[in-house]
C-alpha cells in the first residue's frame, strides 16, 4: 500500500502531490506557482501578496449564502531536516513517503506533514462541489518556520473573513483556543585564530542518535539537546586537561531540539587515553539519564587530522562555560491551564561562520509577554557574561484564549455529535501564526485543529493515518454548521 491507496482519498492525492513539490522556507516559489495553477483550474479567484502569501477564494455552496466568510489557513512551508546518512537536496528532491502501521512516515527526512496536511485539507474543499460550506477564503502563508515573515507581511485588506480556523495543529481530538507567543536570541563570539600547537592528538567527537522534535510542541519531554550533551564533554575534559578547541557545530533551526552535534578538538599527546576515559564516564550517565525519551542516543570519539588552526583559549573557555549555563528546556507551567508549558527556553544551534565568529541560536516560547523577555534576558545575561554579543528579535505575539468563541461552540457539538465524546480544548505552547493574525483583525473569532502529527521538525516526523479519517469529517461538520451571520 502507498500514500494514493489512503483513505480519504481527496485529501491524501493532494497531501502526495505537495510531498512531490520542494518547498523550504524562504524557497517557497515552486509551492506558490502550484497553488496559483490550482486556483486556475478550479476557476476560483486567486491573489498573491508581495511576501509570496497566497488568498483562493470559493463562493459559498446553494444554501449557504448567509453564512460568515470563513478562512481556512495554513502555512506551505516545512522544516528541512534529514539524518546525516541521508542524501536529499530539499531544493529539488520530492519527499519519499512509506507506510509503517498506522503511520505516514518520509525516508531519513522530514514529512512536511506540518503543514503540508492543513494546505491539502483547504485544497480538498476548494476543489470539491459536494461540500457545504459558506463563503471561503483558504490563506496559504510562507516562511511560518523560520519567521512567521508572512504572517508577519500580512496586509490589513487582504482577507475579508470573520472566522478563522487555523489547521496547523497536531493532536487529533484537541481544539486549541490559544498559543505563546515566542522569540529568537542570537549570540555571537568572536575569535582570534591560533597555531596548532604541537605533540597533540586531534580527535572528532560526535552526539546523534537522539529524536529531536518541535521546540514547543515537544519541550516537555526532556529530549536530548545534543548541543549540551557535546558541550558537557567537552566542559569536563576541558577543565582536567589543556584542551583546545577548531571546530564545533550543532543543530540547525530555532525551532527544533538540537539532534546532532560534533567538536574537533585536541589534548596534549600524553593526555590521549583521557580522551576515551572522560567518553566512557559520560556515556553511560547520559543512556541512562536518557534511556525512556531518547534510547538511542551515541556518543562516539574518533581520531581526525590535524586543523588548520585552532580557537584562541579564552575565548574556548568563555564558549564552553556559557553553553553550560545556558539554560534548556522548561522554565515555568502554567498557573492557569493544567499541563501547559509556560516558557521553555530552547539552546537550538551552535555554527561557526565568517568573520572569525561562532553563532548561537536559541528560541524563547512563553503565553506570558513579560516572562519570554524575561527567559530572553536570562539568557542575554549569560552569555553577556562570557564576552559575547547578543541581539533579540522583536518576537511574536501570543493568542490569548476565548473561550467564548463562537467557532469554538461550533466545533465542540460537532465533535461530540460525530464521536459521542467531548473534544480537548487546548491551548499550546507552540508559536502558531494566530496571535499576529488577530493583531491586524482583531474581530477575527478562531480555533485551531489538525490531524496527529509526531515528532515534527525533526526526521521521525509522522502521521497517523486514521487521525485523518476522524479530523477530515469533523472539519467539514464545522464548515456545515458556522452560525448565520
Amino acid at each position: 500500500m502507498t500514500i494514493k491507496d489512503l483513505k480519504p482519498s481527496g485529501i491524501w492525492n493532494y497531501f502526495h502531490e505537495i510531498t512531490q513539490i520542494p518547498r523550504p522556507s524562504k524557497k517557497e516559489e515552486k509551492i506558490i506557482a502550484y497553488l496559483l495553477e490550482f486556483a486556475k483550474k478550479h476557476n476560483l479567484q486567486a491573489k498573491k501578496d508581495d511576501a509570496g502569501n497566497v488568498l483562493i477564494t470559493k463562493p459559498a455552496t446553494k444554501g449557504k449564502e448567509n453564512l460568515p466568510t470563513v478562512i481556512l489557513q495554513g502555512h506551505v512551508d516545512m522544516v528541512c531536516e534529514k539524518n546525516s546518512g541521508t542524501k536529499h537536496d530539499f531544493d529539488n528532491d520530492p519527499i519519499e513517503t512509506y507506510i509503517d502501521g498506522d503511520w505516514l512516515k518520509a525516508k531519513g527526512t522530514t514529512l512536511g506533514a506540518d503543514n503540508g496536511m492543513g494546505v491539502a485539507a483547504a485544497l480538498t474543499i476548494l476543489a470539491s462541489d459536494t461540500i457545504d460550506h459558506g463563503k471561503l477564503e483558504c490563506l496559504f502563508t510562507v516562511d511560518e518556520e523560520t519567521g512567521l515573515t508572512g504572517a508577519y507581511a500580512l496586509g490589513k485588506d487582504f482577507l475579508t473573513g470573520d472566522v478563522l480556523i487555523n489547521l496547523d495543529t497536531e493532536e487529533e481530538g484537541e481544539i486549541y483556543i490559544g498559543c505563546a507567543g515566542g522569540k529568537i536570541t542570537t549570540v555571537t563570539f568572536t575569535y582570534k585564530k591560533e597555531e596548532v600547537p604541537a605533540n597533540y592528538f586531534w580527535f572528532k567527537v560526535q552526539v546523534n542518535g537522539l529524536n529531536g522534535g518541535h521546540s514547543g510542541a515537544e519541550i516537555h519531554k526532556g529530549l536530548g539537546n545534543a548541543n549540551k550533551i557535546l558541550n558537557r564533554y567537552l566542559w569536563e575534559l576541558n577543565k582536567k586537561q589543556d584542551l583546545v578547541l577548531a571546530e564545533i557545530d550543532g543543530g540547525n533551526l530555532h525551532n527544533a531540539i538540537a539532534r546532532e552535534a560534533y567538536a574537533i578538538a585536541g589534548v596534549p599527546y600524553s593526555k590521549k587515553e583521557d580522551v576515551i576515559v572522560e567518553l566512557n564516564t559520560l556515556v553511560p550517565q547520559i543512556e541512562g539519564e536518557l534511556k525512556v525519551v531518547d534510547p538511542n542516543v551515541k556518543m562516539t570519539v574518533s581520531s581526525t587530522d590535524t586543523p588548520a588552526f585552532v580557537i584562541d583559549k579564552e575565548t574556548t573557555g568563555n564558549l564552553l562555560n556559557a553553553i553550560y549555563a545556558c539554560p534548556h528546556g522548561v522554565l515555568a507551567m502554567s498557573h492557569e491551564i493544567p499541563d501547559l508549558v509556560e516558557t521553555s527556553t530552547n539552546l537550538a544551534s551552535i555554527k561557526m561562520k565568517e568573520g572569525n565568529t561562532i553563532v548561537i541560536t536559541t528560541s524563547q516560547r512563553s503565553s506570558t509577554n513579560s516572562l519570554k523577555d524575561d527567559a530572553g534576558n536570562i539568557v542575554n545575561a549569560v552569555f553577556t557574561l562570557a564576552k559575547a554579543e547578543v541581539v533579540h528579535s522583536a518576537g511574536y505575539p501570543g493568542w490569548k484564549p476565548n473561550p467564548d468563541s463562537k467557532v469554538l461552540a461550533v466545533a465542540k457539538k460537532a465533535y461530540e455529535s460525530l464521536y459521542g465524546k467531548e473534544p480537548e480544548i487546548m491551548a499550546i505552547h507552540a508559536g502558531l501564526e494566530c496571535g499576529l493574525f488577530l493583531e491586524k483583525y482583531p474581530h477575527l473569532d478562531m480555533i485551531s485543529c489538525g490531524p496527529t502529527i509526531r515528532n515534527a521538525h525533526s526526521p521521525e516526523e509522522q502521521i497517523e493515518i486514521p487521525s485523518v479519517a476522524k479530523w477530515w469529517p469533523f472539519l467539514l461538520e464545522v464548515l456545515k454548521n458556522i452560525p448565520a451571520k
